[in-house]
């Protein structure tokens, strides 16, 4: 028996849902710990179905399950899953939610629109969950919105490795494609001792961005742009372009 597997002494499960089941195996393997044998299915209308086949009473459970696209399907795969571990007698059942759906929606940007990021986080609290673990939330004050404990883990010490192995430093720029992930791309700039720049935009309408002009230095550097959530892709692409422009002026 490996030491990973006396420490934990067949006490954790992992539980995977369907968003990504190649990472979920991926981290079973890092584990030595076997995936916890789970069906999750659909009735003839799509409704979906759960049933954990092994006895998880009394054992941490950590449901590895984002909530990416297609979000509402996977969200109510979670919240699925999780109910089922608490009706299971689980002790304690971590979500861990690499992609946090509707995080986007962390505030109200006018009259008569939802808070949905705080709505997700009463489901999946009420649904059962004890913790969360997730990835680079889009706005930091979502932990807030749970009452229960959450871990945002950041994804930048294994982003500044594979940069530092395939750039020279001394060249390179850090881009943040809009003015409101300045902090992301600043403390990645801060990790390699690199220079900011930042694109200035104009949002026209949700999923098209106008971009207007690029503060800082750019000509003649790698530019690395670094953002959090890619959903068209609209935001980079006009970023990018705004930099090779700059570059040729």
């Amino acid at each position: 028996m490996s030491g990973r597997q006396a420490k934990n002494n067949g006490t954790i499960k992992l539980v995977a849902g369907n968003s990504n089941r190649a990472l979920a195996e991926t981290i079973a393997a890092h584990l030595e710990t076997p995936l916890t044998k789970a069906t999750v299915r659909r009735f003839a209308d799509m409704e979906i179905f759960v049933e954990i086949e092994e006895n998880v009473r009394g054992q941490d459970v950590f449901v590895v399950q984002s909530t990416s696209f297609p979000t509402n399907d996977h969200l109510m795969e979670l919240l699925i899953l999780t109910d089922a571990l608490r009706r299971s007698s689980a002790r304690r059942i971590t979500a861990v939610i690499p992609y946090f759906g509707y995080a986007r929606q962390d505030r109200k940007p006018g009259p008569r629109t939802p808070i949905s990021a705080k709505l997700v986080a009463n489901l999946i609290t009420h649904a059962g969950a004890d913790r969360v673990m997730t990835v680079d939330l889009h706005a930091g004050q979502i932990q807030g919105f749970f009452d229960i404990p959450v871990d945002n883990l950041y994804a930048s010490p294994v982003m500044v490795r594979d940069v530092k192995e395939r750039y020279e430093l001394g060249k390179v720029t850090v881009v943040s494609p809009d003015v409101g992930g300045v902090v992301r791309a600043r403390g990645l700039a801060k990790r390699i001792d690199a220079p900011l720049a930042i694109i200035d935009k104009r949002r026209e309408r949700p999923g098209e961005s106008e971009v207007m002009n690029v503060i800082g230095d750019v000509e003649g550097r790698d530019c690395i742009l670094i953002d959090d959530i890619v959903d068209s892709g609209g935001t980079l692409c006009n970023a990018a372009e705004a930099l090779l422009k700059k570059g040729r002026d």
